[in-house]
């Protein structure tokens, strides 16, 4: 639709520069700024507003030719009178300095902006497209509009010399980044994890030659660059298989980097060949054409975007952390009631082990060291405890969530939204509830009777109380929810708990990809005193175990170094964690010779009872956030879910909390 508006404005931008030389750059920049100027709309959303400008600019151009040769040859003219290579080849796609380097140069950029230079074609089309929205509107705009306006210039009108030079600029560029290519196909990051690359012909070499033959031929025809084509699908397998084999030999930013710098070189050769196709045989081109410039569009405007550079780059690893949490993940579900209770009494077990935590806690707390001593013995004690819980193969009810979220994220990547999935989903859920549940009842039930068992051993054996009533009181008011920020705290103990989850499956990679196992088993003064046999086994456990220990360890640092982190920056930070709380709540009730009133009995019961729900729906909700993003799912099908789940729970309520029978007879009911 032509408003009457708008075409004037674009009449009155045309009439001031035609005439002008197209070479004249600083005149060309100005006339491309204002005609994009007069397109773009104020607000991103506003896309009727561009598409109004745009039919505006076509209707013009249609009834003035003379308008529409002046432009076509001005956009022509830039293109080979700049350096190309700056756009067709680099904007858009991974520079080869590395992850590190480029997060820094965009950091770097956005404080303080590069330099233009106006020799380079990328630089230029930043000048252009200057505004960092410009990329909704373009990519918003649809392509039977741009079409419109390509349509407007009559490219075929061109004359044969121009034709031929920007011909040339985008065989430069084509040229360009099959060398680039072929030079990261032998990488050896990318060689170690598909060796098949040293023992074959190689594709992203076999692209190369191709590449080569087609730029010497005089006539380049769609059947020749097919051949081409078929070979860089070579080169995705190739990628496709190491992203694949990573489930097994790991993965690190630099190879995710490597492999999306490789795939976005594919996609960009592809482009300019089928755009390099068309020229020479005087076909349409408009589509690869109109593609390519809503790329360059999006790259322009998010060349300095940290985020994006970010999440772009740890989607692999991130996927790899979260699916080695999985599978920790899968231990912590019960199906049956063989597994139900015997992981009741593993959570037992722990219970045991946190309530000698807590007291040794209780005693390093006494020492009165200075702040930074205190906060690592603090963390020594959470952490060696928490490794030695793992050891002992007990749990500890609370990292739960943080495993269980990355198989329920699993079990809906693997689902595809049908409704017999979805009802897998609601069972799997309903597993994870009681298994959470039970694990909770298990630590509490044992950690408060062995905390009240120390207290009152200590005051038999000793005479004095192992705290004394002041202390009893503060340790009950900290758990107290309503006069104080325990829930908050409990909130900060569960994202601890999430972070632990993270910092296990991106060890778990870690022993993996840089093969820590293999190369602790080949040193030769560890064989002489341990023996090759018991060596083995020491490495076979790492490699099983590293994310696990790993995860626990750093846990208890976070758990015991928090509180000094609140004092080191005076802010009120500390952490609430159920089983240490109810470990407390023993202590105090044998300090207080359970002279406890009712008030003060609800409120340490509510309270432990509140921060154990804070902790595992903080630590739950932040890693099925992660799973899903890693795996790009958004399950769209909640309200579905939800009502199947809660009719689950209203037919089956007692499912929630015990197994059935035979659960593989309730599974197949469903």
């Amino acid at each position: 639709m032509v408003t009457k508006a708008l075409k004037p404005m674009m009449q009155s931008i045309l009439e001031k520069y035609y005439g002008k030389s197209p070479a004249h750059m600083d005149d060309t920049i100005h006339f491309l700024s204002e005609l994009v100027t007069q397109i773009r709309p104020t607000k991103p959303h506003n896309i009727e507003y561009s598409i109004n400008a745009i039919q505006s600019l076509c209707y013009v151009l249609n009834s003035q030719q003379q308008y529409a040769d002046y432009l076509r040859d001005v956009l022509l003219t830039l293109i080979t009178t700049r350096k190309p290579v700056s756009i067709f080849a680099d904007s858009g796609i991974q520079p080869g300095t590395g992850f590190f380097s480029e997060m820094s140069r965009r950091i770097g950029h956005k404080l303080l902006p590069q330099v233009v230079d106006k020799n380079y074609l990328k630089d230029v089309f930043g000048l252009i497209f200057c505004e960092k929205y410009d990329d909704e509107w373009v990519i918003a705009v649809p392509n039977e509009i741009w079409l419109q306006l390509f349509a407007a210039l009559h490219f075929e009108l061109t004359n044969a010399a121009l034709i031929d030079s920007v011909y040339k600029a985008l065989l430069e560029s084509a040229q360009v980044l099959s060398y680039r290519l072929s030079a990261l196909g032998l990488e050896p990051e990318l060689i170690r994890n598909h060796e098949d690359l040293e023992n074959y012909s190689s594709p992203f070499i076999t692209q190369n030659l191709e590449v080569a033959e087609l730029v010497n031929k005089e006539k380049l025809t769609l059947e020749d660059a097919k051949h081409s084509f078929v070979i860089f699908d070579q080169c995705r397998q190739v990628i496709i298989k190491v992203r694949k084999n990573s489930a097994q030999t790991g993965t690190s930013i630099d190879l995710t980097f490597l492999m999306q710098r490789m795939t976005q070189q594919l996609d960009r050769l592809e482009h300019l060949l089928n755009i390099l196709v068309g020229i020479k045989n005087k076909t349409a081109v408009d589509g690869d054409v109109l593609s390519l410039f809503k790329t360059l569009t999006y790259a322009e405007a998010n060349k300095n975007n940290v985020t994006q550079h970010f999440s772009q780059n740890v989607e692999l690893l991130a996927l790899r952390v979260t699916e080695n949490a999985s599978k920790t993940g899968e231990h912590y579900i019960t199906t049956t009631r063989s597994e139900y209770f015997q992981l009741m009494r593993s959570a037992m077990g722990a219970g045991f082990i946190v309530a000698f935590m807590a007291a040794i806690k209780i005693i390093i707390s006494k020492q009165h060291f200075a702040p930074l001593n205190e906060a690592i013995c603090f963390s020594l004690n959470y952490g060696i405890g928490f490794v030695l819980i793992h050891t002992l193969h007990f749990t500890v009810a609370t990292k739960q969530p943080a495993m269980t979220a990355a198989s329920i994220a699993e079990s809906i990547d693997s689902g595809d939204g049908k409704t017999r999935d979805l009802h897998r989903l609601v069972s799997i859920v309903a597993q994870t509830v009681r298994s959470q549940t039970v694990a909770i009842f298990g630590n509490v039930v044992f950690a408060i009777p062995f905390a009240m068992l120390i207290a009152w051993s200590v005051h038999h054996f000793t005479g004095q109380p192992f705290i004394d009533a002041d202390k009893a009181h503060r340790l009950l008011h900290d758990i107290d929810v309503l006069h104080t920020p325990a829930l908050f705290y409990a909130a900060i103990a569960g994202i601890c708990l999430f972070l632990s989850g993270l910092i296990a499956g991106y060890h778990d990679n870690l022993a993996i990809y840089n093969r820590i196992p293999q190369r602790l088993a080949a040193l030769k003064w560890l064989q002489k005193i341990l023996g090759e046999a018991r060596l083995n086994r020491v490495a076979t456990y790492i490699e099983n175990n590293l994310g696990a220990i790993a995860g626990n360890f750093y846990f208890g640092c976070m758990l015991g170094g928090m509180t000094a982190v609140g004092v080191l920056f005076g802010v009120p930070v500390d952490i609430r964690h159920i089983t240490f709380s109810s470990a407390f709540a023993g202590f105090s009730s044998v300090a207080l010779d359970f002279n406890m009133s009712t008030e003060m009995i609800w409120l340490a019961a509510s309270g432990v009872l509140l921060i154990g729900i804070v902790n595992l729906l903080v630590s739950f909700s932040l890693a099925i956030y992660v799973a899903m993003k890693s795996r790009k799912l958004s399950f769209a099908q909640w309200r579905t879910f939800l009502k199947n789940l809660l009719s689950r729970l209203n037919q089956h309520p007692a499912e929630f909390f015990l197994p059935p029978k035979r659960e593989i007879e309730a599974l197949e009911k469903d």
